[in-house]
């Protein structure tokens, strides 16, 4: 389970270093793609094959199961870490999360995301306001 929130850069060749608390979860090789909210995703391998076996249950006949399936599928590439935890991001995911510089890797349960900080605090402020709101509407249960 990823969870937790970390100031990252990105050099000038689109290189970043995972959070060392992600890395081991992660292992060498992982999966990145285009996520939601304008961030991107990263998955492990086996949580990779999981969303792709959910994928193929997808009605190829809507049109915007087949819009979502080529743009998450299209955007996504394998990364590995070098040994100092670095990953390189491609420039087509770096220009669709708007990743300069400075950046935010946070966990969700699953998987991680990655935003260009600008985003994420705008973002963050945006929902912290809500946050009681969203939970009312969503969670049936006690945490």
């Amino acid at each position: 389970m990823f969870m937790g929130e970390f100031q990252q850069k990105l050099d000038t060749k689109g290189r970043m270093i995972i959070p060392s608390k992600f890395r081991e979860s992660l292992t060498e090789q992982f999966v990145i793609t285009r996520g939601l909210d304008k961030c991107l995703f990263g998955y492990t391998m086996d949580e990779w094959a999981k969303i792709e076996e959910k994928m193929k249950t997808l009605p190829l006949t809507k049109k915007d199961a087949r819009k979502f399936m080529r743009i998450f599928f299209s955007g996504a590439t394998v990364v590995e870490m070098d040994k100092t935890g670095r990953i390189n991001i491609p420039a087509n995911l770096r220009e669709y999360a708007t990743l300069l510089k400075d950046c935010v890797v946070i966990g969700v349960s699953s998987r991680i995301e990655i935003w260009a900080e600008e985003e994420w605090q705008s973002f963050y402020s945006d929902s912290e306001d809500n946050f009681e709101d969203i939970a009312e509407d969503l969670i049936d249960f006690e945490l």
